[in-house]
């Protein structure tokens, strides 16, 4: 039986109106498994070098770890949950080296060849899956004003203009173990879409915008066009941007 689907894909990152590029993004096919993807981004803080070495680590511990990974025999979100937990304690090693204090979010997405999907992350890079236009699921964040949202003391509207909208309640490479959380979804359908972005990209949307861009453009023509959209909403403001889309398109015939 065929999937009834192929995959379409893009990256996109810009450092904003930053002097420096923190994030990273990375898609990454697995190196003996046709069909089976990661999609990663890491939203590094912590001094010039300190977030930019925390999001490489980030980076560096997927690709390893995914290399590494089995689709027939491997469960998806032990393998998320363990790239989140090393990564966290390589980037608390990097930081008693260097007396700098990095720490890095984390939004990981990872297709079978089944067509299973598995999400992990920490922080406030987010996930979200579209089918069409319509917001299926997306991430909560591990943030102060989310802590408010979910006590109904903030609207979603409000959060995204708290001035405390940056603190952060989890990452990796803080003092404690970072909130690791997952979704599972059994079974992707065309005419789904999966983003995973930092906070730079999905500061400046509301889900409505984002399910039109990602429904009606190419994975290369929404990033392109998302990336552009957030800097002149950011008026010279904006942060680091980064996004991973992966479409499944529906097979003619």
């Amino acid at each position: 039986m065929g999937k009834g689907y192929r995959l379409t894909a893009a990256t996109g990152i810009h450092k904003g109106d930053r002097e420096y590029q923190q994030d990273q993004v990375a898609l990454i096919a697995h190196p003996r498994v046709s069909g089976c993807v990661l999609a990663v981004v890491a939203d590094g803080m912590g001094g010039r070098s300190g977030g930019r070495k925390a999001s490489d680590q980030v980076m560096m511990t997927a690709k390893q770890l995914f290399e590494r990974y089995s689709p027939d025999h491997d469960d998806a979100g032990v393998l998320l949950k363990q790239i989140a937990q090393e990564a966290h304690l390589v980037i608390k090693l990097t930081a008693i080296a260097a007396e700098q204090e990095p720490h890095s979010t984390i939004a990981a997405y990872l297709i079978n060849p089944a067509g299973d999907c598995h999400w992990v992350h920490a922080g406030d890079s987010r996930i979200y899956q579209f089918h069409g236009n319509k917001l299926v699921k997306r991430t909560l964040d591990h943030s102060y004003v989310q802590t408010l949202v979910d006590a109904g003391q903030l609207t979603e509207e409000e959060a995204n203009v708290h001035p405390q909208s940056n603190i952060l309640m989890g990452c990796l490479g803080a003092e404690e173990d970072p909130p690791a959380t997952l979704h599972y979804v059994p079974q992707l359908r065309p005419g789904d879409v999966l983003m995973a972005c930092s906070d730079g990209v999905w500061h400046y949307f509301s889900h409505h915008e984002l399910g039109s861009v990602l429904s009606s453009l190419s994975p290369r023509e929404a990033s392109e066009f998302l990336i552009e959209k957030a800097r002149s909403r950011g008026r010279g403001g904006g942060d680091n941007l980064s996004l991973v889309i992966v479409k499944l398109e529906p097979l003619e015939g």
